[in-house]
């Protein structure tokens, strides 16, 4: 492995584990073997304990005294007590998004929306994740409100450390595009309250697939 240049060092071992942990290669309950991570990143054990921190402070490991840092494990209570927040914050993203877009704003969040829809015709789960993704974030932003932005996307990082995806659900995701449709079409139409409720029941719908996926796992 390419050992990291001296600049911003922290943060470039932080940005490198956080990708390890979104693609599982570092798995919910795994504990971090610092050694062995300084050793393959040729660098000290200092640097690489600042972006432990970090992403501790995002919630993606936690810092166990005595016993070292692990991967957190999120479970299904987190899952019930974080989507009912999400759909909370991301619905007042939504409405104030909805009422400041300009003109060049819908075109930009139609262009993502695009993205979707080519995604879910050539069923690339990944691809409409990653436009999924992209689309919530452009309405965060939107809104105009910083301090959303962080809180909501801190939020979706904790939510990538499930092994669960709702787009694997059989018809979710074309039930999903078409929730992004509806969203879409009431944002172009200057709907603030409908595109609001709409993101709402969207963020709602996606918990319920979850569970559909979790019961069908345990009658397995």
């Amino acid at each position: 492995m390419n050992h990291i240049a001296p600049t911003a060092l922290y943060q470039e071992v932080a940005e490198r584990l956080r990708q390890r942990i979104f693609a599982h290669e570092l798995t919910p309950g795994d504990w971090i073997d610092e050694q062995k991570l300084a050793e393959q990143y040729g660098i000290s054990r200092t640097p690489l304990r600042e972006a432990l921190k970090v992403l501790a402070a995002e919630g993606l490991v936690e810092l166990k005294p005595r016993r070292g840092c692990y991967v957190t494990e999120i479970s299904r209570q987190d899952l019930d007590d974080i989507f009912p927040l999400m759909a909370m914050l991301e619905a007042r993203a939504a409405v104030d998004a909805a009422r400041r877009a300009t003109p060049a704003d819908i075109d930009g969040l139609q262009a993502i929306h695009e993205r979707l829809e080519t995604a879910a015709a050539d069923g690339h789960i990944k691809a409409f994740f990653e436009a999924n993704q992209a689309f919530h974030r452009r309405i965060q932003e939107l809104s105009g409100n910083r301090w959303l932005l962080s809180v909501t996307q801190d939020l979706r990082k904790v939510l990538k450390l499930s092994r669960l995806n709702s787009l694997s659900l059989a018809g979710r995701l074309q039930q999903s595009l078409d929730e992004h449709r509806a969203i879409l079409a009431a944002f172009a139409a200057g709907d603030a309250e409908n595109t609001e409720r709409l993101m709402h029941d969207h963020l709602l719908s996606g918990r319920e697939a979850l569970t559909r996926i979790e019961e069908s796992a345990r009658s397995e």
